[in-house]
Parts: structure tokens; sequence; C-alpha cells
């Protein structure tokens, strides 16, 4: 979907999905490479007015990794709220940032970054009109892949996700 906001100083809600496989000798994270950036990048995407956050992020995975969400767990901190009265309680993201969006724009983004671990590859293609350039990074690949590839946010978060989210958050399956 396209920005939602187009005047300066406008900010747009995105979701992101940092998918780690846990099945190989070491964990491995998901990216693919953005169609219009051309850089190395977790899956996701603007949230549209007709949905909430979670299905956002749900949508873009399927979209953007074949993946359906019965495939994944989404980790979670092991201390939260499960139930609260009235209320569509949504799994808690690893980050919520804002950021400037395109070099030498007044245009912004908030995201919802959210963590999810899978032992299996995707159900499905991935979607007509989406990148189907993905790989999967250790680590030390991640670490690696050269600033002029990848965001350095994108390179932090995925780099905590793998160092301190993995092993402290506990994988929770939507039901």
């Amino acid at each position: 979907m396209a920005h939602i906001h187009t005047e300066p100083g406008q900010y747009d809600l995105t979701v992101s999905a940092y998918i780690v496989r846990t099945d190989a000798p070491e964990p491995n994270i998901l990216l693919h490479r953005h169609k219009t950036l051309g850089v190395w990048i977790q899956p996701g995407g603007h949230v549209e007015l007709d949905e909430t956050p979670w299905q956002a992020v749900a949508h873009e995975v399927r979209e953007e990794t074949g993946y359906a969400m019965d495939q994944l767990a989404v980790l979670q901190p092991t201390v939260r709220l499960t139930d609260l009265a009235g209320t569509d309680l949504h799994p808690q993201p690893v980050c919520v940032r804002s950021f400037p969006f395109g070099v030498g724009t007044n245009h912004f983004h908030t995201d919802l970054a959210f963590a999810f671990v899978t032992s299996q590859p995707p159900r499905f293609a991935v979607g007509e009109g989406e990148s189907a350039d993905v790989i999967w990074v250790t680590r030390a690949e991640l670490a690696g892949l050269p600033r002029e590839q990848t965001y350095e946010d994108v390179r932090q978060l995925g780099l905590f996700i793998l160092d301190e989210i993995l092993g402290a958050w506990e994988p929770y399956t939507i039901p």
C-alpha cells in the first residue's frame, strides 16, 4: 500500500517482521531485497486504514515471505498482559520506533517490529509483485553485510533479536 500521509511532517504506521529459523546449526534471520530501495531489509509494510497492526503484519508476512501465520511463533516477554477486558490484545513488539523515510524527506514512519521463530520453510510462494530475492543470514553474516547493502537500524534490530530476544522471550503461537 502507498503512503497514507503525504504532507510534510506526517507519520505512517508500519509493521516489521523479523523471522528467525531455528532448525539450522545456528539461527538464521530472513531478509529480502526491497524492490524500490534495493537493500536487504526485514519484511513489513504499511498498516492499512481498515486493519490492525497485527492484521497488517500477518498480511505482509504472507505476501513478502510465503509464511502462513500458523507456521510462526511470535516471541513474547515472559511477563505480559494476556487478557484485557473489552479489548483485542495484540502481541508485544520488540521495538516501537519512528524514523525519517527517504533521504532528504520530511516524511516519517512509526514502526512496530515483531520477532518470530520457525523451524520450517514457507508454505507458499512469495506474492505476485513482491521481491522474491530472499536470503537467510547468520548473526555473523548480518553483522558483516556492507553498509550499502542494508540499513544500520535493520542490522542493529536483527542482532538484538538474535543476541537478546531469542533466548529471553518465549515463543507464542497465536490461536
